[in-house]
């Protein structure tokens, strides 16, 4: 049987690495076309990696057209031509790269992370296939502005059977992620009258409104989450929030203060709420929360979500949905843009929702996040770290409030962190005003670390923060 000399390294996912080593034999020629390669068991075994994770490397393989997959007798490496680049010329100018935005390090806690593994690379692979197959002639068409209606019936379903909001695909609205349809939203509303944004809050889409052209109002928060008094004051017209899960403290908004914000938008027509519902799959406590959207009777309220977290951030699916009197003022006034999201991946994807496939991904997903969430948890008890942390926020969401309560000053904290291959992220980085005066506090994201690497991380803080 042929046999690999496979070894992991690095920080990539396994089924990336694994990727990567077959997809190079294939192109230097020590794999040869028409060569047969394990199963996805006996290569699984050799390697001792999770099928899973072989089962992602051969997908992607066969998806990129390195591998054919036969019924019932395995995978085959296809022909391929492979042209080695030319060597770089005398004295050609350098390419500056971007530079990285985190510092690479053992464990990361970023909260955009999620887990590569278990995305369904073959069923995906599959369904682009057929795709191809199928749809020859609409992929070289221009889709419909607001997104294809396939794709726009497969969101209505899937909203109304996850969080109980009734629309109809008219209202949908895809697009390239949230921070495309945000910029959307600013043209759609206008930037004058002020947008109101939760501090602590997403930073990002505070940048992206100011860029747009709006005045930006930080406003503070309680336990209930955005303070309807404060907004009210701030003369603000249009409020960002993200009631079900808030980004970064993990604050679920009660239905009192939701009602109290939609009481605001309903005192003047020009007032909406924007509702990012950004990682409402995944609640592990307790029944889903209702979407602000479920409860508005006034068409108040754009909901806001994407497929990031649910699939894959390198996706860039994200949609909106919008009230009747906008979706008319829209269609009068902005669908003269064409469809940012290339109609291939949006027929994909709503076969891959149309068919039952979304819900059981998020199931397993949903149950493996868990995984890591408990094993989080007792690894601050493990580790004797719960003598002076302690966890918040984290009954949904791939992110959690950790709170620190040591002589040492956040910075140290941080500091030490860093030095020994571990990056965290101090909540203060998010307030847009002045942070208020507390103990120090880190938002938590686990959504690509294992319970291994969990284990690992709170093993090293323990060590460097001893006290």
């Amino acid at each position: 049987m042929l046999s690999f000399a496979f070894s992991p390294a690095g920080h990539a996912p396994l089924y990336q690495q694994l990727y990567h080593y077959i997809r190079d034999e294939i192109q230097s020629g020590r794999l040869a076309a028409g060569e047969k390669l394990p199963s996805k068991r006996q290569l699984a075994r050799e390697l001792q990696l999770s099928v899973v994770t072989v089962e992602g490397a051969y997908g992607q393989l066969v998806a990129e057209g390195y591998l054919e997959s036969r019924d019932r007798r395995g995978y085959f490496v296809l022909p391929v031509r492979w042209e080695p680049s030319a060597p770089a010329a005398q004295g050609a100018p350098e390419i500056p790269h971007l530079a990285e935005e985190r510092v690479s390090c053992r464990y990361d806690f970023a909260t955009s992370g999620s887990d590569a593994e278990s995305f369904p690379f073959a069923t995906w692979a599959r369904l682009s296939r057929e795709v191809l197959s199928s749809r020859d002639q609409a992929l070289l068409s221009a889709a419909h502005p607001q997104g294809v209606p396939e794709l726009r019936e497969a969101i209505v379903r899937h909203l109304y059977q996850f969080r109980g909001i009734r629309v109809s695909p008219e209202q949908v609205i895809v697009g390239a992620g949230s921070e495309f349809l945000s910029t959307l939203l600013v043209q759609l509303l206008g930037p004058q009258g002020g947008y109101a944004l939760e501090d602590p809050g997403y930073h990002k889409i505070a940048r992206i409104f100011a860029a747009s052209g709006a005045e930006v109002f930080p406003i503070p928060l309680d336990g209930r989450g955005l303070r309807a008094d404060r907004l009210r004051e701030s003369g603000a017209r249009i409020a960002h929030i993200t009631p079900s899960h808030h980004f970064p403290l993990g604050t679920v908004m009660p239905v009192s203060r939701r009602r109290e914000l939609l009481e605001w938008a309903g005192e003047r027509p020009d007032r909406y709420l924007i509702e990012d519902d950004y990682d409402s799959e995944f609640r592990f406590t307790g029944r889903p929360i209702p979407a602000l959207q479920g409860l508005d009777r006034r068409g108040k309220v754009i909901y806001l979500n994407t497929f990031a977290k649910s699939l894959a951030p390198s996706l860039r699916i994200g949609y909106m949905v919008l009230p009747p009197e906008l979706l008319e003022r829209y269609r009068r006034e902005l669908l003269f843009y064409s469809s940012t999201v290339p109609s291939f991946e949006q027929y994909t994807l709503a076969l891959f929702m149309e068919r039952g496939h979304m819900e059981r991904h998020i199931a397993r997903t949903r149950n493996r996040y868990q995984q890591r969430l408990d094993a989080m948890r007792s690894a601050l008890a493990q580790t004797g770290l719960d003598r002076f942390c302690f966890f918040s926020g984290g009954e949904s969401g791939l992110h959690l409030l950790m709170t620190v309560r040591s002589p040492l000053s956040q910075e140290e904290l941080t500091r030490r962190a860093a030095g020994a291959g571990v990056k965290l992220y101090p909540l203060d980085a998010y307030y847009l005003c002045e942070p208020r005066p507390g103990a120090a506090a880190f938002v938590m994201g686990y959504g690509k670390l294992t319970a291994s690497d969990l284990q690992d991380a709170f093993s090293t803080l323990a060590a460097v923060w001893a006290f």
